[in-house]
């Protein structure tokens, strides 16, 4: 296990503070008793004189906390939340993970920036609450440990709007900053903590690392550990054929499934799909240069970093299948039998992503067109609808919507400004008429259902890059606005900028992985 050099600052110890909005016994700690293994028990490092920037109130709700959980005195939840104490039952670590980045072995990685300070429990089951930007940990390597305020409330506003969507996702509890600590990247910026939150924040990289490594008491420990805790039905399935780490494999492989058809059928690329940012849950998780689709292209390149364009939008699903073979790879040493008849048996798991996924996304489709019923010809009918707006680039999002409000006999003259072909569009539509009339579609009632699956406003690179400007010259009042509105993303917009098309100047705007 790496160490950290003598020269380290880094605290051994915190302050305790007398009580928190969950009492000491909620806390459960069950990752750090895995052992050294597994992860670095240290405490964070805080940021000086820290701020609120936001809160999530609707994160608040699902751990069961009061209205007022921030502001009561003895808890001060600002300062635990800002890396500068604990509350009664936290046991900070940070995790040992490996992947694969951009195709490429990585070797050894970890929580760099991240600590676990424990699981708290709430009416759906615990809760594990971190910290990201906290400071150093034996796994940042020659990276410094923070996150900066740009990048934190893209990773804050983007958890609470995929939520608001209804994707599966991590949660952003608060957001925190400090002016006291500049932090260098292209330029100096303002330090700033994210607090997350996940049933559990497992990757496929924590399980590649210890495939990796030949430690396969320790692999199978880990995933007995997630079996028990988050997939017991796995193990109910192992009873049968004795290979429940096989239906591990084919659990998460549903799942991803199930996300990635949620991202293509939102217009959403990641950015960064490697494995060590590859949830077990499948949830969209570790936002950094993601983006939500304007123009509609399906080549869209949202990180500037990605030079190979490995995570354009089109190949996000491909690229999630690979991931999953490298996850079965890592699971290969747990399977009895011979090695064939054990690829065999992965290989066959993964088969499901090939059925699950172009089936998830199908049916999300249909009904983002209003439809209800299933018609053979429904693919062409989506794939021709995708093609129209690729050929135009017309706005992914705003196309949607305003399809809603297409009647049987009205002229679509909102829709038809987005594309630059009206006749083409116009044979389209002659179709898509069609089949609503074939299913006694009623307009009203479609476009209620329509509108309820296809947001008004999604969290478009300008938008944060708006909140993020006067963020920066202390004003949070925009991320805070922002915050209430992606959390409602399927209400009619009371700004209208919110829902507009993005400006010009919007074009110039580039993320990448130092977002």
């Amino acid at each position: 296990m790496p160490a950290f050099p003598a020269s380290s600052t880094l605290p051994t110890r915190l302050p305790i503070t007398a009580s928190g909005p969950a009492d000491a016994a909620q806390w459960l700690n069950r990752y750090a008793e895995l052992g050294p293994a597994f992860s670095s028990e240290l405490p964070p490092s805080g940021l000086p004189q820290p701020a609120w920037v936001a809160r999530s109130a609707a994160c608040a709700e699902q751990l069961g906390w009061a209205d007022d959980w921030w502001s009561q005195e003895d808890g001060q939840a600002l300062q635990v939340l800002s890396g500068n104490a604990l509350w009664p039952g936290m046991r900070p670590l940070a995790s040992v993970y490996s992947g694969h980045q951009f195709g490429v072995w990585a070797g050894q990685l970890g929580d760099g920036r991240a600590h676990l300070l424990g699981e708290v429990q709430t009416a759906s089951g615990p809760m594990e609450i971190q910290l990201k930007g906290a400071g150093a940990t034996p796994y940042s390597r020659m990276g410094d440990g923070r996150a900066v305020l740009r990048s934190s409330i893209r990773e804050f506003l983007c958890s609470e709007a995929m939520a608001g969507l209804g994707i599966p996702t991590t949660r952003a509890l608060a957001l925190t900053a400090s002016s006291s600590l500049p932090v260098r990247r292209e330029t100096l910026e303002t330090a700033a903590i994210v607090t997350r939150l996940a049933p559990s924040f497992l990757r496929f990289g924590h399980f590649e690392h210890f495939a990796h490594s030949d430690q396969h008491l320790e692999l199978r420990r880990l995933a007995d550990f997630f079996i028990q805790h988050h997939a017991p039905e796995c193990l109910e399935a192992g009873v049968e054929n004795g290979q429940p780490y096989v239906a591990l494999l084919e659990k998460v492989t549903r799942q991803t499934a199930r996300l990635l058809a949620d991202w293509q059928a939102i217009g959403f690329c990641h950015g960064v799909m490697n494995t060590d940012n590859m949830s077990m849950l499948g949830l969209t998780l570790d936002y950094g240069p993601f983006g939500f689709m304007d123009g509609f292209n399906p080549g869209h390149i949202c990180n500037h970093s990605d030079h190979q364009g490995r995570y354009a939008f089109a190949r996000q699903p491909n690229m999630a299948f690979w991931n999953l073979h490298a996850l079965a790879q890592a699971l290969m040493p747990l399977i009895d039998g011979p090695r064939e008849a054990a690829g065999e048996a992965l290989l066959q798991a993964l088969e499901a992503y090939k059925t699950d996924f172009p089936s998830a996304l199908l049916s999300r489709m249909r009904t983002k067109l209003g439809l209800r019923s299933e018609h053979e010809d429904d693919g062409r009918l989506i794939d021709d609808w995708l093609k129209l707006m690729a050929a135009s680039r017309a706005d992914y999002t705003q196309s949607f919507r305003r399809l809603a409000s297409l009647t049987q006999q009205d002229d679509p003259a909102r829709l038809r400004d987005l594309f630059i072909d009206p006749q083409t569009l116009a044979d389209w539509l002659a179709r898509y008429r069609m089949r609503l009339q074939a299913e006694h579609s009623l307009d009203t009632e479609r476009a209620l259902q329509m509108k309820a699956c296809n947001p008004s406003v999604v969290l478009r690179n300008h938008l944060a890059e708006g909140a993020i400007r006067l963020a920066q010259q202390g004003d949070f009042s925009e991320t805070e606005r922002l915050l209430k509105v992606l959390q409602r993303p399927f209400d009619e917009a009371e700004q209208a900028s919110d829902a507009a098309l993005p400006p010009d100047w919007a074009q110039t705007l580039e993320v990448s992985c130092s977002s």
